[in-house]
């Protein structure tokens, strides 16, 4: 059985809705209580913001332990991708890439000041583990901006800014897992975040475990995300914005909790099955509907076994407003 989570029946302004939002939680009309946040694991979330599913499976370092290397040009940063071994890679100013271009195992590649900018390529996770990408602006991308395939796994993207690609700005598929997406900003883009190849890629079952969390759907169209066979995607705490087409959708048997998130002005705020995708499971607790349409759920979904902490549903959009994007680390 599907339900639906009432939508408040008229815009407010943002100084009309927070206050209202605020005794709402107090009464339980318009959302959910919050979920207490899942019990500690073995796996404890790194220093430096770091939580959710790239927490797990030993945690995710990128190149912590190795050099540090200073780029300027899109020669020189492909070069330090495909360097082996443990590597900081901080890149300085705009890069223009070409295509799709690897990175290998133990990185962390990040922006330099505020306006670091790689652009006209993307970035390829394929086959590798323990990666960190941060605090760039991504712009005009052929491909994807950020693709994570054939299982690679403990991959956390955060901080960044992305507009303007041709496809994904962040895809996780082909039996990838283990990966924390936070505190981005999305914006002037159409697809924004893929989970899941597509409906025949059956192995994808049992991986793909992600979290989204204080992200920016800032005006972007579709896929935030769109879920396929996920044993787990967690979205949490993130700030969708006049998103055209629909926020997240769960389709073949995916698992997705959607939890005190803030939707404004998004008349699909969920999907359960999506085009020609069967249904996935979808649980949404705690969400909060501006001038938006109805929540489908259907089945339960459980809790990660990491530890988070989740802030109000009423208090997300100046709280993603203020934090994600890239120049703000």
């Amino acid at each position: 059985m599907r339900k639906a989570q009432q939508s408040p029946t008229s815009r407010r302004s943002r100084a009309a809705v927070l206050p209202a939002a605020v005794a709402a939680l107090a009464a339980g009309i318009s959302l959910a209580a919050a979920a207490p946040a899942a019990p500690d694991t073995a796996d404890t979330p790194l220093a430096d913001g770091l939580t959710g599913w790239a927490t797990q499976n030993g945690g995710t370092t990128g190149g912590a332990g190795g050099g540090t290397v200073t780029v300027t040009s899109g020669a020189a940063l492909v070069d330090a991708l495909e360097t082996e071994g443990p590597l900081t890679i901080r890149v300085s100013g705009t890069v223009t890439l070409d295509g799709m271009n690897d990175i290998t195992s133990d990185k962390t590649l990040i922006g330099v000041g505020s306006n670091a900018t790689i652009t006209g390529g993307g970035i390829d996770v394929d086959e590798a583990h323990n990666v960190i990408i941060r605090n760039l602006h991504f712009r005009d991308w052929d491909d994807d901006a950020i693709n994570l395939q054939d299982g690679s796994t403990n991959v956390w993207v955060d901080h960044n800014s992305f507009t303007g690609g041709n496809d994904g700005a962040v895809d996780v598929k082909r039996e990838s897992d283990f990966v924390t997406i936070s505190w981005n900003h999305f914006y002037d883009h159409d697809k924004t975040s893929l989970v899941g190849h597509s409906d025949s890629n059956t192995a994808d079952a049992g991986h793909l475990r992600v979290t989204y969390h204080h992200n920016f759907f800032d005006g972007t169209e579709t896929r935030h995300p769109r879920v396929r066979f996920s044993a787990s995607v967690h979205v949490y705490n993130n700030y969708y914005l006049d998103n055209e087409e629909y926020g997240v959708a769960s389709t073949m048997d995916a698992r997705v909790l959607v939890e005190n998130n803030y939707f404004e002005n998004v008349d699909n705020p969920t999907h359960v099955g999506y085009a020609s995708s069967d249904p996935g499971l979808l649980t949404a607790r705690g969400n909060f509907l501006d001038n938006s349409g109805a929540v489908e759920t259907d089945g339960s979904v459980a809790t990660p076994p990491y530890s988070y902490s989740l802030d109000n549903a009423a208090d997300v959009p100046s709280i993603v407003r203020g934090g994600a994007g890239a120049g703000r680390i």
